[in-house]
């Protein structure tokens, strides 16, 4: 009855396993960005006097699409027609946020809306 050769285990070699997480760790930091995001400040509602003769606008964001008062809009055509009603005086805006909306999606719109000087902005939180 013949013997078998012992059978012997190869020793595992830890060169390949730190060459891949060498590589892995060489992608994410390449690929992923170190810039700062910009900040977009929410402000609370001023102080709930007596009404003035301010004009009241609804803009209304979902994700697929923008409603001011009642007309549709794209997000590309939102400062144009804001700058069209916001001509003489004051106006405040009521923002209202559907659930589904992203927060790059609001933050597009919140950078729109800054930018117009003379709009106050209230945000309806959704439900």
């Amino acid at each position: 009855m013949a013997l078998r050769p012992g059978y012997r285990r190869r020793a595992l070699s830890m060169t390949s396993l730190i060459d891949v997480i060498f590589l892995l760790l060489l992608f994410f930091m390449l690929s992923s960005t170190f810039s700062k995001f910009a900040e977009v400040e929410l402000a609370g509602t001023g102080s709930q006097g007596a009404a003035t003769e301010d004009r009241m606008l609804f803009l209304q964001v979902t994700p697929d699409t923008l409603r001011l008062n009642t007309a549709h809009l794209g997000i590309e055509s939102l400062s144009t027609r804001l700058a069209e009603l916001v001509t003489d005086g004051e106006a405040k805006l009521l923002l209202s946020i559907s659930g589904d909306v992203t927060s790059q999606r609001l933050t597009d719109v919140l950078v729109i809306l800054r930018a117009q000087p003379k709009l106050a902005l209230s945000i309806l939180a959704p439900t």
